[in-house]
């Protein structure tokens, strides 16, 4: 059974951030639901979020803050922000710019399927198309 989350006066305060200060985020195409990446945002990340009405998020691997589509152009527009029962992970439903959310140049980060599970050697198979060559996106090769 979970627990209700106590709302308090000031939004931020009732996000469960970890005791590193993130708090996980699903990020969903707003139409569609698929969900189209997971992330972290730290509390700055989140209230630059609401404030501005496009997603930024907190690089663990960089130690900072990042701007959805600062380098690639796919900017997340936020359509709504939910919170879950007990107040530890976050769903950002967007519009997502460009229609590419990762950064191999695919709509989703989601697209591997796992195939051959009925008694077949099972592996993960690639099933999403490359919508845009990610060194177009970001310059690099």
């Amino acid at each position: 059974m979970s627990k209700d989350v106590v709302i308090t006066a000031n939004w931020l305060d009732s996000v469960g951030f970890d005791e590193k200060g993130l708090v996980n985020v699903v990020t969903q195409d707003h139409i569609t639901k698929r969900v189209l990446m997971v992330a972290w945002m730290n509390r700055e990340a989140l209230e630059i979020t609401a404030s501005t009405g496009f997603a930024t998020y907190y690089s663990r691997s960089r130690g900072k803050l990042w701007h959805k589509g600062e380098e690639s152009g796919n900017q997340q527009k936020i359509k709504e922000i939910r919170l879950d029962c007990d107040g530890d992970v976050l769903i950002l439903m967007v519009e997502q710019v460009g229609g590419i959310a990762c950064h191999t140049g695919r709509e989703s980060c989601f697209y591997y399927a796992l195939e051959g599970t009925q008694g077949d050697k099972p592996q993960w198979v690639a099933k999403d198309p490359v919508l845009k060559d990610p060194s177009a996106m970001y310059g690099k090769k």
